[in-house]
Order: C-alpha cells, then structure tokens, then sequence
C-alpha cells in the first residue's frame, strides 16, 4: 500500500522555488498568447477557410480546460512535481508537431496537445502551499496567479518581433526551447511534495467531465459561425447539461470522486469560483479590443495606426502591473484578506474599463488603460488561490486551484465567443474586409463592465471573516501574510484548542491531523508557541484528532462538528511518554 503522510510537510525549499514555478506559469500563457500576432494572417498561412483556421485556437481552450481539474487530482493523487514536468512535457511536443508542420489537421493537433499544459497553475500553487512558510505563501500564490497575465504581456511584444521578421514556425520553436528550460530548472530546484490524497483516479469522472466541458465550450466558441439559435448550437448546450448532471450525481455517489463537489458547494468555494468566471471575461476583452484598436489604420478615423510591435508594447503593460500588485496583494490582504483585495481589484477593473470608454483616441491612453487593468486584475486573480486554499484540506489543493483555474478558463472562452460576436455584428465592411468599429469597442467595454458588476456581487456573497476567538493567535504571527493565513483558519468551521501535556503545559509544535469517518486526512496543521491549533472541516459529521509530539505518547480524539460556521473548542491533553521496560 502506498504511503500517504499525514502530518504537514517539512517546509523547506531553495530560494529559487518561486521562480521557477512563477516561470512555469509564465511559459504556459506564452503558449497560449503565441499566435495573437498572426490570428488575422491564419487562414493564409494555413491554407483553409477562417472557420477552420479558428479551430487552431478553439483546440488549446477545450484541451486546456479538461486537463487542468484532470492534472490538478492526479497532482494530488501520485505528486505535483510530476505532474508538472508531464504538463510541460505534453506542451514541448505538442509545440514542436506545431512547428514542422502546415497542414490544418497536424497543427490542431499540436495545439491540443500544448493546452494540457495549463495544468501548470494550479499545480504550482499546491507545491507552493506544500513547500513554502508561511510568511512567503501569500506573495508567492499571488505571483503565480498572475503569472498567465505576466506571461501574456510579456510574449505579445516579442511574438510580434518574430512574426514580423522570421518564419512563423518559428513561434513554437521558441515555446518548445522554453517548455524544455522550464522542466530542467524544475527538475533542479523544485522538490516532491510529500502530500498525497486518498483513494484512486476517477477515470469515469474525467470522462464524463471532459464531454459535458466539451459539449459546453465548442457551441461557445462556434456559436458564431453555427448561429446562436440553430439546432447543433442549442443541441450541444443541451447535451452539456444533461452530461454534467450526470457526471455531478456519479461524483456525490462515487467515494474517490474526481471533485468533490460537497466541498465545491461551501460558500467559500462556490462564489470564488462563480467571480473566477467574471474575471476570466474581463481579462480577454481587453486582450482582445485594445490590439485591434491600436492596429487599425488611422484612415478610419478611429484607429490608431501602430505596428504590430507597438502595439503589442502598448498592452505589454498589463501584465507587467499584474505581476507588480503580487507584493502589494499580500500587504493588502495580510491586513483586510483576500476577499476584501478581491472586491477592491473588481472594483478598480470596473473603473479602467468605465474610464477606457473615453480614452480611445490616442496610443497613450491605451497604455493608461493597460495598466489600471493589470493593477484591478492582478489583485484580483491573486485573491483567488488564497480563497480556494484557506477553504480546502491540504490534501485537495491541487484539484481544487485546477477547478478554480477551469472557471477562469470558462470565462475567457465565453468573452471571446461573445466579444467576437459583437465585433462581426457592428463592423464596417471596407474592399471587402471586415473591420470593427468604434461601436463594436465599446459595446464590448461595457459588457466587461457588466460582468464586473456580477462578479463584485458574487465576491459580496463570500462568507464575513469573523476576528480571531483568540487575539494571541494573531500576535504569535511571524509575518502578515502569517496572521492573515490564521484569520483565515478561524474564520472558517471547525475545531480548535490547546495541545497540552500531563500536567496541563502547553506544547509548541505538536502535529494535529484531522481525519474523517472514511479515515482520510481533512487537514494537518502545527500548534503554536501556546499550544494552540485551529483545524477547518469541510462537512458536518464524525472526525478524529489525532495528536503527537517529541517526548509525548500520541493521542486520537474523537469529534463531532454540526457544519455550522462556528468553531468547536477542543483542547487535546497528549499522555506522558511510555519508557518500555527491560
């Protein structure tokens, strides 16, 4: 039988982790951003008609969204680390098929393959959660967060280089050389996490997960060139929702499910996935009106007439504020939490694009708008992980962060089916092209207002954090990432207490393990220099505490939580060592 720890892992990790997974993250939204600059140039290049050229980029949405729930519980089930290197692994070959071919067939493989590499994200948030103390988890899941923004800005300039002066193969050459550093440098610095979750893959709940996100995001992404309305576009939706009703039943009834979706239900859970939706439509409208906007001919009176590299230079900006705000997050958050960083980062979203209405007369302002954006999305992608993370077991980071990482993805195919929709409908035909209109743009500003809007009431929706019981907790933090982490821990369901010895004396660093009826770890955690320790539960129902410590026998207490959002007091009193006899 395999081995599962139960106790929290040992945190170290070289200075150099958070880079290499930051830079992981990075080489995935690389990939994905790879053909912004000759989107327009696809059905030339690839010798067929605009509506097969777009399945290029359809295949790496659709892969890219199974994969990431799938690869985020294999993560948990069998190692994060190597789950990562296999994510980028899928990604080098799937670039390199890319790159010696022309053919339609072959390069929709290739792309497919590469979007299992989003994977990536929440795979390094969990080894991060694993690895890192607490006083740098904060700042470190919000860099990686940011990271698909940060990559992103980052390739869009450069992609533009070298598709302006060398073969476009050329793009997935340098992808590939990226995905092969990427796994060298993981492979040196990042270690295993010794975290494992219980039970066995659910093949049949990757299945039926995979045809119910595939019958739902093909009519998306094609609702377009279908019609909204006819039968293959409403026949695919139906068909998604009966396939996902089913699959959700086998997962409630399954005792390994591939998402546990009692947990998925919590409030905590639920409405940070619901807002992930809404972020995920407000970060592609920008992404794909201002490149445009930029690009268009100043003959049309509202175009700007930059370059493909100026252009891509001016929106480069949003990523790198993306990645400038992680710092500023875990301030912010250390004192206010997550949920409060996320209302304030929907908040300053609503005002660039509000703003952005009326500046879209000249390059400069553009690059205004950029970097509000960055700043708004930035915090709130970073606010993300640290909700999904504070309201999981250890044991479920991984598919947990994969299934909040899909919502986002959900949300950037939905603003491409519809913004896209939106720019054919309100554009000018001029010798017999296509271009969108002033109109077009800001329609499109106001529908990423309004999804805003909707995912500032979802975050509005995000349990209160109630103060700490315990006002020690909070003074022993070695950080402010650390205090806010233990806010967090109190603020949610579940038991706490003092882990004292014999005579009642509290002992420091004592190893609590919650385990559930099924004899799963819920949680682990260490108590504090007081003894003190605070363990969320994630249903009602029967538990046990299981407690050790040098020089102490063990102790298991058995326990029961109503699943209320109130805090069950238990002080666990571990017995004196037993010295065996000769």
């Amino acid at each position: 039988m395999r081995h599962t720890p139960t106790d929290q892992p040992h945190r170290t990790a070289s200075a150099a982790l958070v880079p290499v997974l930051a830079f992981a993250g990075i080489v995935v939204a690389v990939m994905q951003t790879l053909l912004v600059p000759v989107i327009k140039d696809l059905p030339q290049l690839l010798d067929t008609a605009p509506s097969n050229a777009t399945w290029v980029l359809t295949s790496t949405l659709l892969s890219g969204a199974v994969a990431t729930p799938i690869m985020g519980r294999l993560g948990d089930l069998y190692g994060k680390r190597r789950m990562l290197i296999a994510s980028l692994a899928v990604m080098v070959v799937g670039a390199l098929v890319s790159a010696l071919t022309s053919d339609l067939l072959l390069m929709i493989a290739g792309r497919t393959l590469q979007g299992f590499a989003m994977g990536a994200i929440p795979l390094g948030i969990g080894l991060m959660r694993d690895m890192l103390p607490r006083e740098k988890l904060g700042s470190a899941m919000a860099l990686m967060s940011s990271s698909i923004g940060v990559g992103g800005g980052l390739a869009l300039p450069l992609a533009a280089l070298i598709a302006q002066h060398a073969d476009w193969h050329a793009l997935f050459y340098g992808a590939a050389g990226l995905g092969v550093l990427s796994i060298v440098l993981t492979l040196l610095v990042v270690p295993e996490s010794p975290m494992r979750a219980e039970g066995s893959f659910d093949g049949l709940g990757a299945l039926g997960l995979s045809t119910g996100l595939v019958l739902f995001l093909l009519p998306i992404t094609k609702g377009s060139d279908w019609g909204w309305t006819s039968g293959t576009t409403l026949g695919l939706f139906g068909a998604s929702v009966v396939v996902l009703l089913l699959w959700g039943v086998y997962e409630l009834r399954t005792k390994a499910p591939l998402v546990d979706l009692r947990t998925t239900a919590r409030p905590a859970v639920l409405f940070t996935n619901l807002a992930s939706i809404m972020v995920g439509v407000s970060f592609y409208v920008v992404s794909l009106v201002l490149p445009q906007l930029l690009q268009l001919p100043k003959a049309t009176g509202y175009g700007l007439g930059q370059s493909m590299v100026v252009a891509g230079l001016l929106v480069a900006p949003l990523g790198l504020t993306m990645m400038l705000t992680a710092p500023v997050y875990a301030r912010l958050s250390a004192k206010y939490g997550p949920k409060l960083t996320l209302i304030l980062g929907m908040l300053i979203i609503a005002i660039g694009y509000g703003a952005g209405l009326g500046l879209m007369s000249a390059a400069w302002q553009s690059l205004v708008i950029s970097v509000v954006l960055g700043a708004g999305i930035g915090l709130a992608y970073s606010s993300l992980p640290a909700l999904i993370v504070g309201a999981v077991p250890a044991s479920e980071t991984g598919a947990a962060n994969g299934l909040n990482t899909l919502m986002r993805s959900i949300g950037t195919s939905v603003s491409s089916a519809v913004i896209g929709m939106v720019l054919a409908n309100t554009a000018n035909t001029v010798g017999g092209v296509e271009i969108p209109t002033m109109h077009g743009f800001r329609v499109s500003f106001l529908i990423a207002t309004g999804a805003v809007a909707i995912g500032l009431l979802m975050a509005l929706f995000l349990p209160r954090q109630r103060p700490a019981a315990k006002p020690e907790l909070q003074l022993r933090a070695s950080s402010e990432e650390d205090a806010n982490l233990e806010r967090a821990e109190e603020a949610l369901r579940g038991f706490r207490g003092r882990v004292l010895d014999a005579e009642g004396t509290p002992v420091a660093r004592a190893k609590v393990t919650l385990i559930d009826r099924r004899g799963r770890q819920a949680g682990a955690t260490l108590s504090a220099e007081d003894g003190s320790y605070a363990l969320a539960v994630p249903a009602q129902g029967a538990y046990v505490l299981a407690a050790r410590a040098a020089g102490h026998g063990p102790l298991a207490s058995s326990a029961t939580h109503a699943g209320d959002e109130s805090a069950v007091d238990l002080d666990l009193a571990l017995p004196g060592e037993t010295v065996p006899t000769a």
